[in-house]
């Protein structure tokens, strides 16, 4: 991230804008989106990550993408880009998956929403909302289904915390303790009605995703209410943090379209099973082949923050890999990083160099997930 002027060009904002900035928000260029960054008025970064750990946080999260396909072969078009197995979700059902590259590395990794009997919605990243509608549209051509953008459509707030559904169930009619971790519901939300609500999130704990239509008005209702219900207003440092907590890839460092579904350790989403999928192929072959790099997790022995691109040493001070994310972890309260190395230098336990500012520093491998949320749903 880089610290952002008020006249850069071209900088998309989301329909909550001038909320952030009114709350004084800490804001930054982010894939080309003026975005808050941090709240000083939520106490900051640390404030914000320990708040969607104990109770609840809400996030402007508009500059994700919605790719929606409907229709009589929307199914058979969602198989045929993405890795996971959509014939296994039943309406008002979400999972995680990717849209692979031939090669069988990443084009993105998506959440898909199955909405009604021919209807998906694929939630993307900002980074690549337009390259990923290109790429689901150019590959679904041959299907009987409608290809739409729908990323302008939505400001999309999510509530994080163990208190999230507490504090949504203030606001809405629909019964959220009746709603499964990657299921999804309707019903009204601050008098606006059928809207759509997902029990998803990217930090590592409980809550909801909601979709409200974006406009300012609207928006800055629904996302003062929430505040006003008892959440911590939070920003893209805080969610960075609690997603690498909890071992969550991120697009251009976890996965990236040089890494392969193996490297990335995401098989468990892949069902190599199903029918003929883009990468499938490719992927086949590698797990033949073996990998030559993994992805692991690093906890600092002495001090020092591991960051990204920093290499990887060995006893020798050889390069072996590289830190794809690393930061202080808040909760944990300890310097975390993830890195892809060797396997057969990944063993937990091995003890290894971050080279800092020319120095090695010395850091060990620690199974991940760093932080799991306890489990009560």
């Amino acid at each position: 991230m880089s610290a952002l002027q008020a006249t850069t060009p071209n900088i998309r904002k989301t329909a909550l804008n001038a909320v952030h900035r009114q709350m004084g928000a800490k804001m930054v260029e982010f894939n080309g989106w003026d975005m808050p960054v941090e709240y000083p008025s939520s106490g900051g970064i640390i404030a914000e990550h320990m708040a969607v750990r104990t109770a609840a946080g809400v996030f402007d999260v508009s500059h994700m993408g919605d790719i929606s396909l409907t229709g009589p072969e929307a199914l058979a078009a969602v198989q045929h880009i993405s890795m996971n197995d959509a014939s296994r979700l039943t309406i008002g059902q979400a999972q995680y998956s990717a849209l692979l590259c031939p090669q069988g590395t990443f084009v993105d990794d998506v959440i898909v929403h199955r909405l009604g009997e021919e209807d998906y919605l694929l939630v993307i990243n900002a980074g690549t909302r337009q390259k990923d509608f290109n790429w689901v549209r150019d590959n679904t051509r041959e299907f009987n289904c409608r290809v739409e953008n729908l990323s302008d459509d939505f400001t999309q707030i999510a509530i994080q915390g163990p208190k999230a559904a507490e504090l949504l169930q203030k606001l809405t009619d629909a019964p959220l303790s009746e709603v499964k971790f990657y299921w999804v519901t309707r019903g009204t939300v601050c008098g606006l009605h059928d809207v759509l609500m997902a029990r998803t999130g990217y930090t590592g704990e409980d809550g909801f995703e909601i979709y409200v239509p974006a406009d300012e008005a609207t928006s800055a209702r629904v996302w003062s209410a929430v505040l006003q219900a008892g959440a911590v207003a939070c920003g893209l440092g805080s969610r960075n943090t609690l997603r690498l907590e909890a071992k969550l890839p991120l697009y251009e460092h976890e996965i990236s379209d040089t890494i392969n579904v193996w490297e990335a350790g995401l098989d468990r989403f892949c069902k190599m099973e199903k029918a003929e999928f883009i990468g499938q192929d490719a992927l086949e072959r590698a797990r033949e082949t073996g990998l030559k790099r993994t992805l692991v997790g690093l906890e600092m022995v002495e001090r020092g923050i591991a960051r990204d691109g920093y290499k990887v040493l060995d006893d020798s001070g050889r390069a072996i890999g590289y830190v794809t994310s690393g930061s202080p972890a808040p909760f944990l309260k300890k310097n975390i990083a993830l890195a892809y190395l060797p396997p057969e230098l990944s063993r937990e336990g091995s003890e290894l160099k971050v080279e800092i500012r020319g120095q090695g520093v010395a850091a060990r491998v620690v199974p991940t997930p760093f932080y799991k949320r306890p489990k009560n749903i």
